[in-house]
């Protein structure tokens, strides 16, 4: 991580991101008590990778039962 005085950074703003936008944790501190991050964005949601979890976890349960129990007991069971 790489630390940056705000002074420093309001000068240096565009080649800050670049470095960024490369994988690099930038601290920006304002009289020497660190203030803020950059960071790099997150690229969001991955629908294919939901679905493969999503599909993986169905295959994991397929099988598996309640002992003969129903869904309603188990919660009743937890409840107070």
């Amino acid at each position: 991580m790489h630390e940056i005085a705000l002074y420093e950074a309001k000068n240096k703003l565009s080649g800050l991101l670049d470095e960024v936008a490369a994988g690099k944790h930038i601290t920006i501190t304002r009289r020497g008590k660190a203030a803020a991050r950059l960071v790099p964005a997150d690229h969001g949601f991955d629908r294919a990778k939901a679905m493969q979890a999503a599909k993986t976890l169905f295959e994991i349960r397929k099988g598996v039962t309640l002992g003969g129990l129903s869904m309603k007991e188990l919660v009743n069971e937890g409840r107070p």
